[in-house]
Protein backbone atom coordinates (compact mmCIF):
# COMPACT_ATOMS: atom_id res chain seq x y z
CA UNK A 1 0.00 0.00 0.00
CA UNK A 2 2.63 2.33 0.47
CA UNK A 3 4.38 2.10 -2.26
CA UNK A 4 1.41 2.74 -4.28
CA UNK A 5 1.34 5.84 -2.49
CA UNK A 6 4.83 6.85 -3.19
CA UNK A 7 3.76 6.08 -6.79
CA UNK A 8 0.97 8.51 -6.91
CA UNK A 9 2.81 10.82 -5.49
CA UNK A 10 5.62 10.92 -8.08
CA UNK A 11 2.91 11.27 -10.86
CA UNK A 12 0.84 14.14 -9.17
CA UNK A 13 4.77 16.08 -8.76
CA UNK A 14 5.55 14.86 -12.75
CA UNK A 15 1.93 16.33 -13.32
CA UNK A 16 2.17 19.85 -11.70
CA UNK A 17 6.23 19.89 -12.39
CA UNK A 18 6.45 19.01 -16.43
CA UNK A 19 4.14 22.09 -17.67
CA UNK A 20 6.61 24.48 -15.80
CA UNK A 21 9.75 22.54 -16.81
CA UNK A 22 8.10 22.89 -20.40
CA UNK A 23 7.43 26.92 -19.74
CA UNK A 24 10.91 27.77 -19.00
CA UNK A 25 12.74 25.50 -21.65
CA UNK A 26 10.62 26.39 -24.34
CA UNK A 27 12.56 29.31 -25.19
CA UNK A 28 15.87 27.58 -25.51
CA UNK A 29 14.40 24.73 -27.77
CA UNK A 30 12.78 27.37 -29.83
CA UNK A 31 16.35 29.05 -30.38
CA UNK A 32 17.87 25.82 -31.05
CA UNK A 33 15.25 25.01 -33.83
CA UNK A 34 15.41 28.57 -35.76
CA UNK A 35 19.18 28.57 -35.75
CA UNK A 36 18.81 24.94 -36.96
CA UNK A 37 16.54 26.54 -39.69
CA UNK A 38 18.88 29.26 -40.33
CA UNK A 39 16.18 31.87 -39.36
CA UNK A 40 16.66 34.95 -37.31
CA UNK A 41 15.63 35.82 -33.99
CA UNK A 42 15.00 39.88 -34.63
CA UNK A 43 11.71 40.61 -35.09
CA UNK A 44 10.24 43.76 -36.24
CA UNK A 45 6.74 45.09 -34.02
CA UNK A 46 4.34 47.13 -35.49
CA UNK A 47 1.92 49.08 -33.79
CA UNK A 48 -0.77 46.88 -32.74
CA UNK A 49 1.89 44.36 -31.54
CA UNK A 50 1.77 41.90 -34.24
CA UNK A 51 5.48 40.95 -34.95
CA UNK A 52 6.57 40.19 -38.88
CA UNK A 53 10.03 38.77 -39.60
CA UNK A 54 10.46 37.88 -43.24
CA UNK A 55 13.78 35.64 -43.85
CA UNK A 56 14.55 34.86 -48.09
CA UNK A 57 16.50 31.32 -47.99
CA UNK A 58 18.84 30.21 -50.47
CA UNK A 59 16.57 28.46 -52.18
CA UNK A 60 13.39 30.69 -52.27
CA UNK A 61 12.02 29.85 -49.14
CA UNK A 62 10.10 32.52 -46.99
CA UNK A 63 9.41 32.19 -43.59
CA UNK A 64 7.04 34.81 -41.65
CA UNK A 65 6.88 34.68 -37.76
CA UNK A 66 3.97 36.20 -36.77
CA UNK A 67 2.73 36.65 -32.59
CA UNK A 68 1.84 38.39 -29.76
CA UNK A 69 3.95 39.99 -27.45
CA UNK A 70 3.95 39.46 -23.87
CA UNK A 71 6.10 41.45 -22.01
CA UNK A 72 9.96 40.40 -23.19
CA UNK A 73 8.95 37.21 -24.83
CA UNK A 74 7.22 36.76 -27.80
CA UNK A 75 5.06 33.82 -28.30
CA UNK A 76 5.89 33.51 -32.44
CA UNK A 77 4.29 31.71 -34.86
CA UNK A 78 6.04 30.79 -38.17
CA UNK A 79 4.20 30.51 -41.43
CA UNK A 80 7.14 28.49 -44.19
CA UNK A 81 6.36 28.40 -47.60
CA UNK A 82 7.50 29.77 -50.63
CA UNK A 83 7.06 33.27 -51.90
CA UNK A 84 3.87 33.81 -54.12
CA UNK A 85 0.97 36.07 -54.80
CA UNK A 86 -1.37 33.44 -51.82
CA UNK A 87 1.26 33.71 -49.35
CA UNK A 88 1.37 37.47 -49.42
CA UNK A 89 -2.46 37.57 -49.74
CA UNK A 90 -2.39 35.42 -46.16
CA UNK A 91 -0.51 36.93 -44.14
CA UNK A 92 -2.32 39.88 -45.17
CA UNK A 93 -5.48 38.60 -44.41
CA UNK A 94 -5.26 35.64 -41.78
CA UNK A 95 -5.46 37.67 -38.83
CA UNK A 96 -5.95 34.19 -36.90
CA UNK A 97 -2.20 33.04 -37.81
CA UNK A 98 -1.17 35.70 -35.24
CA UNK A 99 -3.23 35.96 -32.62
CA UNK A 100 -2.28 32.68 -30.98
CA UNK A 101 -1.77 32.79 -27.22
CA UNK A 102 -0.87 29.18 -25.92
CA UNK A 103 -1.23 28.09 -22.29
CA UNK A 104 1.61 28.90 -20.02
CA UNK A 105 3.03 28.46 -16.53
CA UNK A 106 1.70 26.11 -14.31
CA UNK A 107 -1.30 24.61 -15.72
CA UNK A 108 -1.93 20.74 -17.52
CA UNK A 109 -2.99 22.37 -20.85
CA UNK A 110 0.48 23.72 -21.21
CA UNK A 111 1.62 20.54 -21.35
CA UNK A 112 1.79 18.99 -24.73
CA UNK A 113 1.28 15.16 -23.41
CA UNK A 114 -1.82 16.33 -21.31
CA UNK A 115 -3.35 18.50 -24.09
CA UNK A 116 -2.98 15.69 -26.43
CA UNK A 117 -4.45 12.69 -24.44
CA UNK A 118 -7.39 15.24 -23.10
CA UNK A 119 -8.14 15.91 -26.68
CA UNK A 120 -7.97 12.36 -27.89
CA UNK A 121 -9.69 10.76 -25.29
CA UNK A 122 -11.55 13.07 -23.29
CA UNK A 123 -15.14 12.81 -23.77
CA UNK A 124 -17.15 15.89 -25.15
CA UNK A 125 -21.23 16.28 -24.85
CA UNK A 126 -22.01 18.03 -28.55
CA UNK A 127 -25.30 19.63 -29.37
CA UNK A 128 -24.58 17.93 -32.68
CA UNK A 129 -25.94 14.88 -34.26
CA UNK A 130 -25.03 12.60 -37.38
CA UNK A 131 -27.29 11.53 -40.64
CA UNK A 132 -25.24 8.72 -41.38
CA UNK A 133 -24.69 7.53 -45.70
CA UNK A 134 -23.26 4.01 -46.29
CA UNK A 135 -21.98 4.15 -49.34
CA UNK A 136 -21.71 0.30 -51.16
CA UNK A 137 -18.32 0.95 -53.37
CA UNK A 138 -17.57 -0.89 -56.48
CA UNK A 139 -15.90 -4.20 -55.01
CA UNK A 140 -19.18 -4.58 -52.93
CA UNK A 141 -17.14 -2.95 -49.54
CA UNK A 142 -18.80 -0.13 -47.28
CA UNK A 143 -17.60 3.14 -46.21
CA UNK A 144 -19.51 6.12 -44.34
CA UNK A 145 -19.96 9.31 -44.51
CA UNK A 146 -21.88 10.97 -41.00
CA UNK A 147 -23.64 14.36 -42.56
CA UNK A 148 -22.99 16.71 -39.04
CA UNK A 149 -26.45 18.45 -38.48
CA UNK A 150 -27.30 20.56 -35.09
CA UNK A 151 -29.41 18.95 -32.99
CA UNK A 152 -32.29 21.59 -33.29
CA UNK A 153 -33.31 21.43 -36.75
CA UNK A 154 -36.15 19.76 -37.94
CA UNK A 155 -34.86 18.42 -41.59
CA UNK A 156 -32.34 15.67 -40.97
CA UNK A 157 -31.31 16.17 -44.79
CA UNK A 158 -30.24 18.67 -46.67
CA UNK A 159 -31.37 19.84 -50.53
CA UNK A 160 -29.25 18.75 -52.86
CA UNK A 161 -29.42 22.21 -54.30
CA UNK A 162 -27.86 24.07 -51.57
CA UNK A 163 -24.58 25.83 -52.83
CA UNK A 164 -23.18 25.62 -49.08
CA UNK A 165 -20.16 24.29 -48.68
CA UNK A 166 -18.94 20.76 -47.98
CA UNK A 167 -16.17 20.38 -45.23
CA UNK A 168 -15.17 16.64 -45.62
CA UNK A 169 -13.68 15.28 -42.59
CA UNK A 170 -11.08 12.68 -42.31
CA UNK A 171 -9.94 11.41 -39.07
CA UNK A 172 -7.29 9.71 -37.63
CA UNK A 173 -6.16 6.42 -39.43
CA UNK A 174 -7.55 4.41 -36.08
CA UNK A 175 -10.72 5.45 -36.66
CA UNK A 176 -11.14 7.00 -33.19
CA UNK A 177 -13.56 10.27 -33.18
CA UNK A 178 -11.72 12.70 -31.09
CA UNK A 179 -13.20 16.08 -29.26
CA UNK A 180 -11.34 17.40 -31.72
CA UNK A 181 -13.42 16.45 -34.64
CA UNK A 182 -16.72 17.04 -32.80
CA UNK A 183 -15.69 20.29 -32.00
CA UNK A 184 -14.78 21.04 -35.68
CA UNK A 185 -18.05 19.95 -36.79
CA UNK A 186 -19.53 22.05 -34.70
CA UNK A 187 -17.43 25.27 -35.22
CA UNK A 188 -17.94 24.36 -39.14
CA UNK A 189 -21.80 24.29 -38.81
CA UNK A 190 -21.66 27.52 -37.22
CA UNK A 191 -19.65 29.31 -40.00
CA UNK A 192 -22.17 27.59 -42.55
CA UNK A 193 -20.15 24.72 -43.73
CA UNK A 194 -21.81 21.37 -44.45
CA UNK A 195 -19.24 19.05 -42.45
CA UNK A 196 -19.39 15.26 -43.64
CA UNK A 197 -17.02 12.73 -41.84
CA UNK A 198 -15.30 9.72 -43.97
CA UNK A 199 -15.61 6.68 -41.91
CA UNK A 200 -13.29 3.85 -43.49
CA UNK A 201 -14.31 0.03 -43.66
CA UNK A 202 -14.97 -1.60 -40.01
CA UNK A 203 -14.03 1.79 -38.31
CA UNK A 204 -16.58 4.06 -36.34
CA UNK A 205 -19.55 1.28 -36.63
CA UNK A 206 -19.24 0.69 -40.32
CA UNK A 207 -19.83 -2.98 -41.10
CA UNK A 208 -16.98 -5.10 -43.07
CA UNK A 209 -18.76 -6.69 -45.63
CA UNK A 210 -15.38 -7.97 -47.50
CA UNK A 211 -12.08 -9.58 -46.36
CA UNK A 212 -10.38 -6.45 -47.33
CA UNK A 213 -9.54 -3.68 -45.10
CA UNK A 214 -8.03 -0.21 -46.23
CA UNK A 215 -4.22 0.32 -46.38
CA UNK A 216 -3.05 3.44 -44.60
CA UNK A 217 -2.10 5.31 -48.11
CA UNK A 218 -4.87 3.84 -50.32
CA UNK A 219 -6.91 6.72 -51.87
CA UNK A 220 -9.37 4.56 -53.65
CA UNK A 221 -12.50 4.37 -51.63
CA UNK A 222 -11.81 7.74 -50.57
CA UNK A 223 -11.90 8.85 -54.20
CA UNK A 224 -15.32 6.90 -54.53
CA UNK A 225 -17.00 8.92 -51.49
CA UNK A 226 -15.83 12.08 -53.14
CA UNK A 227 -17.77 11.40 -56.09
CA UNK A 228 -20.73 10.30 -54.43
CA UNK A 229 -20.30 13.95 -52.23
CA UNK A 230 -20.01 15.76 -55.71
CA UNK A 231 -23.05 14.10 -56.53
CA UNK A 232 -25.21 14.58 -53.99
CA UNK A 233 -24.26 18.51 -53.42
CA UNK A 234 -23.25 19.65 -56.67
CA UNK A 235 -23.66 23.03 -55.87
CA UNK A 236 -20.98 23.33 -53.29
CA UNK A 237 -17.27 23.70 -53.23
CA UNK A 238 -15.51 21.16 -51.24
CA UNK A 239 -13.22 21.46 -48.55
CA UNK A 240 -11.20 18.80 -46.70
CA UNK A 241 -9.20 18.24 -43.32
CA UNK A 242 -7.42 15.69 -41.57
CA UNK A 243 -6.40 14.99 -38.47
CA UNK A 244 -3.48 13.41 -37.37
CA UNK A 245 -2.26 10.02 -39.04
CA UNK A 246 -5.50 10.45 -40.90
CA UNK A 247 -3.45 12.85 -43.26
CA UNK A 248 -1.77 10.27 -44.95
CA UNK A 249 -4.53 9.57 -46.39
CA UNK A 250 -5.55 12.86 -47.33
CA UNK A 251 -2.42 13.61 -49.13
CA UNK A 252 -2.48 10.59 -51.08
CA UNK A 253 -5.91 11.36 -52.47
CA UNK A 254 -4.67 14.90 -53.21
CA UNK A 255 -1.29 13.54 -54.70
CA UNK A 256 -3.10 10.57 -57.20
CA UNK A 257 -5.81 12.38 -57.85
CA UNK A 258 -3.78 16.16 -59.08
CA UNK A 259 -6.26 19.05 -60.34
CA UNK A 260 -9.15 15.78 -60.62
CA UNK A 261 -9.67 16.02 -57.06
CA UNK A 262 -12.65 18.48 -56.54
CA UNK A 263 -11.19 20.13 -53.52
CA UNK A 264 -11.01 23.78 -53.21
CA UNK A 265 -8.12 23.47 -50.21
CA UNK A 266 -7.02 21.30 -47.57
CA UNK A 267 -5.82 21.28 -44.39
CA UNK A 268 -3.88 18.98 -42.22
CA UNK A 269 -3.61 19.30 -38.23
CA UNK A 270 -0.92 17.80 -36.92
CA UNK A 271 -0.01 15.15 -39.98
CA UNK A 272 2.28 12.80 -39.88
CA UNK A 273 4.69 13.07 -43.01
CA UNK A 274 7.32 10.34 -43.08
CA UNK A 275 4.87 7.27 -41.92
CA UNK A 276 6.98 4.79 -42.35
CA UNK A 277 9.95 5.68 -40.31
CA UNK A 278 7.32 7.00 -37.65
CA UNK A 279 6.20 2.99 -37.82
CA UNK A 280 9.55 1.95 -37.37
CA UNK A 281 10.59 4.24 -34.77
CA UNK A 282 7.06 4.08 -32.77
CA UNK A 283 5.96 6.06 -30.11
CA UNK A 284 6.40 6.53 -26.13
CA UNK A 285 5.23 3.18 -24.63
CA UNK A 286 2.08 4.97 -23.17
CA UNK A 287 0.79 6.14 -26.39
CA UNK A 288 1.91 2.90 -28.17
CA UNK A 289 0.46 0.39 -25.82
CA UNK A 290 -3.18 2.74 -26.27
CA UNK A 291 -2.88 2.62 -29.70
CA UNK A 292 -2.40 -1.09 -30.38
CA UNK A 293 -5.24 -1.99 -27.44
CA UNK A 294 -7.46 -0.06 -29.62
CA UNK A 295 -7.09 -1.28 -32.86
CA UNK A 296 -7.03 -4.79 -31.61
CA UNK A 297 -10.48 -4.23 -29.42
CA UNK A 298 -11.96 -2.72 -32.91
CA UNK A 299 -10.72 -5.75 -35.27
CA UNK A 300 -11.95 -8.57 -32.44
CA UNK A 301 -15.01 -8.47 -33.62
CA UNK A 302 -13.85 -9.44 -37.30
CA UNK A 303 -11.44 -12.22 -35.84
CA UNK A 304 -13.51 -15.66 -37.35
CA UNK A 305 -13.28 -13.91 -40.63
CA UNK A 306 -10.22 -12.25 -40.93
CA UNK A 307 -8.75 -15.32 -40.22
CA UNK A 308 -9.51 -16.80 -43.73
CA UNK A 309 -6.99 -14.89 -45.36
CA UNK A 310 -4.48 -13.67 -42.83
CA UNK A 311 -2.96 -15.22 -39.55
CA UNK A 312 -4.94 -13.59 -36.89
CA UNK A 313 -2.76 -15.26 -33.92
CA UNK A 314 0.28 -13.17 -34.83
CA UNK A 315 -2.37 -10.46 -35.88
CA UNK A 316 -3.23 -9.99 -32.00
CA UNK A 317 -0.01 -10.83 -30.65
CA UNK A 318 1.72 -8.18 -31.96
CA UNK A 319 2.72 -5.39 -29.41
CA UNK A 320 3.76 -2.40 -32.05
CA UNK A 321 2.04 -0.31 -34.52
CA UNK A 322 5.07 -1.73 -37.21
CA UNK A 323 3.72 -5.26 -36.11
CA UNK A 324 0.35 -4.85 -36.73
CA UNK A 325 0.32 -3.09 -39.49
CA UNK A 326 2.51 -6.18 -41.03
CA UNK A 327 -0.11 -8.68 -39.85
CA UNK A 328 -2.69 -7.01 -41.54
CA UNK A 329 -1.12 -6.11 -45.07
CA UNK A 330 2.57 -7.36 -45.25
CA UNK A 331 1.60 -11.39 -44.87
CA UNK A 332 3.05 -13.13 -47.76
CA UNK A 333 1.58 -16.64 -47.49
CA UNK A 334 -1.42 -18.11 -47.50
CA UNK A 335 -3.23 -19.19 -44.20
CA UNK A 336 -3.31 -22.78 -43.75
CA UNK A 337 -0.13 -23.55 -46.49
CA UNK A 338 3.05 -25.34 -45.18
CA UNK A 339 6.07 -23.86 -47.34
CA UNK A 340 9.57 -25.08 -46.55
CA UNK A 341 10.94 -23.90 -43.45
CA UNK A 342 13.55 -20.70 -44.47
CA UNK A 343 16.43 -19.40 -43.16
CA UNK A 344 16.33 -16.91 -40.38
CA UNK A 345 18.05 -14.42 -42.83
CA UNK A 346 15.62 -15.17 -45.68
CA UNK A 347 12.79 -14.91 -43.64
CA UNK A 348 13.63 -11.45 -42.20
CA UNK A 349 14.91 -9.98 -45.80
CA UNK A 350 11.38 -11.06 -47.23
CA UNK A 351 9.34 -9.30 -44.47
CA UNK A 352 11.53 -6.25 -45.17
CA UNK A 353 10.95 -6.44 -48.43
CA UNK A 354 6.75 -6.64 -48.41
CA UNK A 355 7.36 -4.11 -45.99
CA UNK A 356 9.21 -1.57 -48.11
CA UNK A 357 6.60 -2.61 -51.18
CA UNK A 358 3.88 -1.65 -49.18
CA UNK A 359 5.47 1.87 -47.87
CA UNK A 360 6.13 2.46 -51.50
CA UNK A 361 2.03 1.80 -52.79
CA UNK A 362 1.22 3.61 -49.44
CA UNK A 363 3.43 7.08 -48.35
CA UNK A 364 2.01 9.68 -48.17
CA UNK A 365 4.54 12.15 -50.20
CA UNK A 366 4.92 9.56 -52.99
CA UNK A 367 3.24 12.11 -55.55
CA UNK A 368 3.67 15.23 -53.80
CA UNK A 369 4.30 17.01 -56.90
CA UNK A 370 1.12 16.45 -58.71
CA UNK A 371 -0.86 18.45 -55.78
CA UNK A 372 -2.96 20.84 -57.73
CA UNK A 373 -4.48 23.30 -54.54
CA UNK A 374 -3.69 24.96 -51.49
CA UNK A 375 -2.74 22.35 -48.46
CA UNK A 376 -2.40 24.25 -45.40
CA UNK A 377 -0.45 22.19 -42.15
CA UNK A 378 -0.71 23.49 -38.66
CA UNK A 379 2.10 21.54 -36.40
CA UNK A 380 3.31 22.55 -33.01
CA UNK A 381 7.11 21.62 -32.35
CA UNK A 382 5.95 19.81 -28.79
CA UNK A 383 4.24 17.12 -31.04
CA UNK A 384 4.36 14.06 -28.62
CA UNK A 385 2.74 11.90 -31.27
CA UNK A 386 4.66 12.85 -34.64
CA UNK A 387 8.34 13.30 -32.78
CA UNK A 388 11.37 16.07 -33.39
CA UNK A 389 10.38 18.46 -35.55
CA UNK A 390 13.49 18.39 -37.75
CA UNK A 391 13.30 14.66 -38.67
CA UNK A 392 9.69 14.45 -39.01
CA UNK A 393 8.74 17.31 -40.91
CA UNK A 394 10.04 18.02 -44.48
CA UNK A 395 10.67 22.01 -44.70
CA UNK A 396 12.09 21.35 -47.93
CA UNK A 397 8.85 20.73 -49.00
CA UNK A 398 7.12 24.04 -48.17
CA UNK A 399 10.18 26.02 -49.15
CA UNK A 400 9.82 24.81 -52.66
CA UNK A 401 6.26 23.93 -53.11
CA UNK A 402 3.94 27.07 -53.53
CA UNK A 403 0.88 24.89 -53.00
CA UNK A 404 2.07 23.80 -49.52
CA UNK A 405 2.08 26.30 -46.44
CA UNK A 406 3.13 25.16 -42.62
CA UNK A 407 2.11 26.97 -39.82
CA UNK A 408 4.28 26.10 -36.84
CA UNK A 409 3.67 26.75 -33.61
CA UNK A 410 6.25 26.68 -30.63
CA UNK A 411 3.05 25.29 -28.46
CA UNK A 412 0.31 22.91 -28.94
CA UNK A 413 0.73 19.04 -28.66
CA UNK A 414 -1.12 16.52 -30.72
CA UNK A 415 -4.30 18.68 -32.31
CA UNK A 416 -4.17 19.99 -28.82
CA UNK A 417 -3.55 23.77 -29.50
CA UNK A 418 -5.25 24.87 -26.12
CA UNK A 419 -5.35 28.77 -25.93
CA UNK A 420 -5.65 31.44 -22.88
CA UNK A 421 -9.19 31.79 -23.63
CA UNK A 422 -10.44 28.22 -24.04
CA UNK A 423 -9.03 27.79 -20.37
CA UNK A 424 -11.17 30.66 -18.90
CA UNK A 425 -13.93 29.37 -20.89
CA UNK A 426 -13.29 25.81 -18.95
CA UNK A 427 -12.76 27.56 -15.88
CA UNK A 428 -16.48 29.49 -15.59
CA UNK A 429 -18.10 25.87 -16.37
CA UNK A 430 -18.93 25.70 -20.27
CA UNK A 431 -18.62 22.16 -20.40
CA UNK A 432 -20.04 22.29 -24.10
CA UNK A 433 -21.65 25.23 -26.32
CA UNK A 434 -25.35 25.44 -26.19
CA UNK A 435 -27.66 26.43 -28.79
CA UNK A 436 -28.08 30.00 -29.30
CA UNK A 437 -31.53 32.24 -28.84
CA UNK A 438 -31.57 33.03 -32.96
CA UNK A 439 -31.13 29.42 -34.03
CA UNK A 440 -27.29 29.01 -34.34
CA UNK A 441 -24.59 27.78 -32.17
CA UNK A 442 -22.39 29.10 -29.42
CA UNK A 443 -18.85 28.25 -29.57
CA UNK A 444 -17.45 28.62 -25.76
CA UNK A 445 -13.60 28.62 -26.18
CA UNK A 446 -13.23 27.54 -29.96
CA UNK A 447 -9.81 25.96 -30.34
CA UNK A 448 -7.51 27.89 -32.77
CA UNK A 449 -6.32 25.67 -35.14
CA UNK A 450 -9.93 25.58 -35.89
CA UNK A 451 -10.32 28.80 -36.36
CA UNK A 452 -6.89 29.06 -38.36
CA UNK A 453 -8.54 26.48 -40.29
CA UNK A 454 -11.96 28.05 -41.43
CA UNK A 455 -9.46 31.52 -42.00
CA UNK A 456 -7.45 30.12 -44.61
CA UNK A 457 -10.17 28.37 -46.16
CA UNK A 458 -11.86 32.07 -46.10
CA UNK A 459 -8.97 33.65 -47.79
CA UNK A 460 -7.77 31.28 -50.30
CA UNK A 461 -11.56 31.39 -51.68
CA UNK A 462 -11.33 35.47 -52.16
CA UNK A 463 -8.28 35.02 -53.70
CA UNK A 464 -9.28 32.33 -56.10
CA UNK A 465 -12.24 34.86 -56.98
CA UNK A 466 -10.45 37.83 -57.40
CA UNK A 467 -8.02 36.31 -59.83
CA UNK A 468 -11.01 34.58 -61.58
CA UNK A 469 -12.59 38.19 -61.78
CA UNK A 470 -9.48 39.70 -63.10
CA UNK A 471 -9.06 37.40 -65.91
CA UNK A 472 -12.88 37.82 -66.68
CA UNK A 473 -12.19 41.46 -66.36
CA UNK A 474 -9.15 41.29 -68.79
CA UNK A 475 -10.98 39.08 -71.41
CA UNK A 476 -13.17 41.61 -71.71
CA UNK A 477 -11.52 44.08 -72.26
CA UNK A 478 -9.59 42.21 -75.02
CA UNK A 479 -12.90 41.54 -76.55
CA UNK A 480 -14.70 45.25 -76.41
CA UNK A 481 -10.91 45.72 -78.18
CA UNK A 482 -11.64 43.58 -80.81
CA UNK A 483 -14.91 44.47 -81.30
CA UNK A 484 -13.95 48.00 -82.21
CA UNK A 485 -11.81 46.81 -84.63
CA UNK A 486 -14.64 44.91 -86.07
CA UNK A 487 -16.87 48.52 -85.93
CA UNK A 488 -14.35 50.38 -87.76
CA UNK A 489 -13.69 47.99 -90.57
CA UNK A 490 -17.10 47.45 -91.52
CA UNK A 491 -17.58 51.07 -91.81
CA UNK A 492 -15.05 51.47 -93.84
CA UNK A 493 -16.45 48.70 -96.37
CA UNK A 494 -19.65 50.26 -95.93
CA UNK A 495 -19.10 53.50 -97.30
CA UNK A 496 -16.53 51.94 -99.88
CA UNK A 497 -19.67 50.51 -101.23
CA UNK A 498 -21.48 53.58 -101.56
CA UNK A 499 -18.92 54.74 -103.79
CA UNK A 500 -19.55 52.10 -106.07
CA UNK A 501 -22.95 51.98 -107.69
CA UNK A 502 -24.85 48.92 -108.38
CA UNK A 503 -27.53 48.69 -111.11
CA UNK A 504 -30.05 45.57 -110.97
CA UNK A 505 -28.25 43.79 -113.56
CA UNK A 506 -25.34 43.00 -111.42
CA UNK A 507 -27.57 42.24 -108.61
CA UNK A 508 -29.33 39.85 -110.64
CA UNK A 509 -26.58 38.36 -112.25
CA UNK A 510 -24.79 37.91 -108.53
CA UNK A 511 -28.18 36.05 -107.17
CA UNK A 512 -27.92 33.39 -110.92
CA UNK A 513 -24.07 32.68 -110.02
CA UNK A 514 -24.82 32.15 -106.28
CA UNK A 515 -27.40 29.89 -107.62
CA UNK A 516 -25.71 27.91 -109.83
CA UNK A 517 -22.77 27.34 -107.30
CA UNK A 518 -24.91 26.05 -104.92
CA UNK A 519 -26.25 23.68 -107.48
Amino acid sequence: MLEWLVALCIVILVVLIWPGYKYFGAERQQDALLQGLGISQQVAKDKSGRCVSDREGSDGGQLACVGAVTGEKTRTVALICKPSALANYLLKHCRTFSNYSPCVGWTWRASAFLQSVYEACWPYESPVQFVRDNLQLSDDGLVALDWAVPSYQKRRRTSSHSTSPVLLIIPNSFGKITRNVLKLCEMALSHGYLPAVFNRRSHNSTPLTTLKLQQFGDPADLREAVRYIRYRQPAGRLYAVSEGSGSGLLLSYLGECGSSSYVTAAVCLSPVFRCQSWFESGLCWPLQWALVLYQKICLSRYRTALGETMQTDTLFSSCSLRGLEESLFCQTGQVGSTPAAPTGSSSSSNATGAWDAYWERNEPLRDVDEVAIPVLSVCARDDPVRGDTQSTIPLELFETNPHFFLLLTDRGGHCGFSTQSEESAGALGAVGPAAAPNGGMQNHGANWSHRALLEFFRATTDFFNAEERAKQLAARRRGLGGGAIGRVFRHRSVSTCKRVPVCSHNIHAIYNWQRSYTR
